[in-house]
């Protein structure tokens, strides 16, 4: 399947429309809510997305088995600077077009209930779907609502939140929802398994670093210090996601080298994380909400570097609550190089002890429930009862 445009053809009813994206953090999310719609007996064709032209989404849905439908434009900038006020005007003139393009998609599919992930198409959706009075659920998986969550949530009917705290009205506390295939990791049991399938060596230590779909340069260019002191170390394995923007120029820089004893192995994008997260004796990451949420479920150690500038620092308020338990270590961007990376882990790596206190206490985070929660919140909220439901009682007409 691909990512479509509107088809010609008047589609069935569609029962739930989602909305979002642009990162791979807002997808999977809905990735996890649509597939819990369907394991509950509604046809897969009950639930259809909506995304960004420019997201991950438009490879991501299709994958999942759901159809999708792009919206044009991008999201606003928020530096004020003359490029960034210029890309804005053509931002918000995509915006009123992605606006008309939502009105058209929301009549033709009659949702019972429009599901916003966050992100710029969500806005879209939202707007139009409490114009043609469609209920509307949103999603907030970080600690601080972004932009679109604090715009959707004063017309939404629900909001599902990883927070208690989250400043949203009417706010349903559920978890952030995890993939299916990372929910189902045992380290206990499938750790062998999944370090041969990832090339690691007996008696090696594995290190996972990765800082979302876009990658993060920080984070990079400290893996490509740390590869000069993990030199001679051939008792490591060094997994790094580098994100497709950056992994040309890191094949350049930190390439094949045969002098090489530590195993290190630089891929642009990983679609099997559930296997990472199995294998990993330590994860080095961003603080986004769906991987604090992942390793959580995992129950991986993990050093958090929050991504500078966030939304509300969001990043920084998600890294703080996995830190609190003791199932992170939390290092602000400007303080990451080579050196503070390679004492980082090399500190956690000599301390089996630590680590597995460390999994133990973020395990203690996961909600292995979310999606079913945030379903169950949907369902009271949507127009009309979810089809072929086992169980239609949670629908409140």
């Amino acid at each position: 399947m691909s990512a479509t445009s509107e088809a010609s053809a008047s589609p069935p009813p569609t029962w739930a429309l989602v909305a979002g994206g642009g990162t791979a953090g807002h997808v999977l999310p809905g990735i996890s809510i649509a597939t819990e719609i369907v394991r509950r007996g509604a046809p897969r064709t009950a639930v259809g997305f909506v995304g960004s032209a420019r997201g991950v989404e438009t490879r991501l849905v299709p994958e999942a088995g759901f159809n999708l439908t792009a919206l044009p434009g991008r999201g606003l900038q928020r530096r004020l600077t003359p490029s960034g006020v210029a890309a804005n005007a053509a931002a918000a003139a995509a915006l009123a077009r992605a606006f008309a393009q939502a009105l058209r998609v929301i009549r033709r599919h009659k949702p019972a209930v429009v599901v916003g992930l966050g992100g710029y198409a969500s806005v879209a959706c939202g707007v139009a779907a409490a114009v043609l009075r469609v209920p509307l659920v949103i999603t907030e998986q970080n600690a601080v609502p972004g932009l679109a969550n604090r715009v959707l949530g004063r017309i939404a009917a629900g909001a599902a939140t990883a927070f208690d705290s989250t400043p949203l009205r009417g706010a349903t506390c559920t978890g952030t929802p995890v993939r299916s295939e990372v929910l189902a990791v045992d380290r206990s049991k499938g750790r062998a398994a999944a370090r041969a399938a990832l090339g690691v060596a007996d008696g090696q230590r594995m290190v996972a670093v990765f800082g979302g779909s876009l990658g993060a340069r920080t984070i990079n260019e400290a893996v490509a210090g740390a590869l000069q002191r993990w030199h001679d170390r051939d008792d490591l394995h060094v997994r790094h996601i580098a994100g497709r923007r950056d992994y040309d120029y890191l094949s350049r820089r930190v390439g094949a080298d045969p002098q090489r004893a530590v195993s290190y192995e630089l891929v642009a994008y990983e679609d099997d994380m559930a296997s990472v997260y199995a294998a990993a004796d330590l994860v080095v990451a961003r603080a986004g909400a769906t991987t604090v949420a992942e390793v959580a479920a995992a129950g991986v150690p993990t050093v958090l570097v929050p991504l500078p500038g966030a939304p509300g620092d969001h990043q920084s308020a998600n890294a703080r609550r996995l830190e609190a338990v003791g199932g992170a270590v939390r290092v602000a961007d400007e303080d990451l190089d080579g050196l503070r990376l390679a004492t980082e882990v090399d500190a956690l790596l000599a301390d089996p002890a630590r680590l597995d206190a460390m999994a133990a206490a973020a395990r203690s985070l996961a909600r292995p429930d979310a999606a079913a929660a945030v379903v169950d919140l949907i369902q009271r909220c949507a127009r009309r009862p979810l089809p072929g439901a086992a169980d239609a009682a949670v629908w409140r007409p």
